[in-house]
């Protein structure tokens, strides 16, 4: 049975991820509603679509998805609706979901229309455009019904690694910081595929460090699991279950994690070099 996801930069003190849910309900009192994440920074495009990303694909075909960041409502600015992977996609034309499918063409993109005549009036866009066009697709509605075929959504970069094969070097960018202070890059094992690159004989270099090796999965890091106890607090390479190379600092959190230790911020330069 598909459901409806809520994601946004809304917070959980203030009233309005209750209120969403609950014209949700008010439309129909059956649909089951599950929130993704309502933490995202303050119209944090980039990290929204970090997470939404990596989190549509476990929910059932059919599944309608509200993002609601950066999604205030002004005339001059279009709602729209993504069709893609099985999944309908829903939120402002900020360029949001050219970052989430920076890879994947969509199936195809619409335009909301259900607030389009002179005398509509609407005062948050989640509950008076979001909520009523996900319930109607949730409802086995046409998305023709309330929209219509967009061919030109706001498209954003979304940041890419280069490999500079002159000087046999990886050039990447951190992208995303989790809940435990892992700093994520853009550099995925995938990249290192397509490039015939080897994942042998390098040096990871950020700031002032250097790592030599990167580890399949998070667990691998630890040789001696009787010991594990003498592996808290050191660092080490991972790709992490988006296939991303990931720094982290084991068992490390918020605040003693990789991003606080190394000092590492979202934007900077990431560089793996080949011996």
């Amino acid at each position: 049975m598909a459901v409806i996801t809520f994601t946004s930069d809304y917070g959980l003190v203030d009233h309005r991820v209750a209120s969403v849910k609950g014209k949700i309900l008010s439309l129909n009192e059956d649909v089951k509603i599950i929130d993704i994440s309502h933490q995202i920074q303050a119209y944090n495009l980039l990290q929204t679509a970090y997470i939404v990303r990596n989190s549509y694909s476990f929910f059932p075909k059919g599944t309608v998805h509200i993002i609601s960041v950066d999604s205030f409502f002004t005339k001059d600015r279009k709602c729209i609706l993504y069709q893609n992977d099985g999944h309908y996609f829903i939120a402002a034309d900020n360029g949001l979901l050219s970052l989430i499918f920076y890879d994947i063409k969509p199936e195809a993109v619409y335009e909301i229309t259900l607030n389009n005549r002179f005398d509509d009036e609407v005062s948050f866009t989640s509950t008076d455009i979001f909520a009523p066009v996900a319930v109607h697709l949730h409802n086995g509605g046409l998305p023709e019904v309330i929209g219509r075929k967009f061919k030109t959504p706001r498209q954003l970069s979304f940041p890419r690694p280069v490999y500079n094969e002159s000087e046999k070097m990886i050039i990447g960018e951190i992208m995303y910081i989790d809940n435990f202070g892992n700093v994520v890059s853009n550099i995925s094992r995938k990249f290192f595929e397509k490039n015939n690159i080897a994942l042998e004989n390098f040096i990871i270099k950020f700031r002032n460090l250097a790592l030599s090796k990167i580890y399949n999965q998070y667990t691998d890091f630890v040789n001696d699991w009787k010991n594990e106890h003498e592996y808290h607090g050191k660092s080490a390479a991972i790709f992490n279950d988006a296939g991303l190379l990931e720094l982290t600092i084991y068992k490390g959190n918020e605040h003693n994690g990789a991003k606080t230790l190394f000092g590492l911020q979202v934007g900077e330069n990431i560089y793996v070099e080949f011996q």
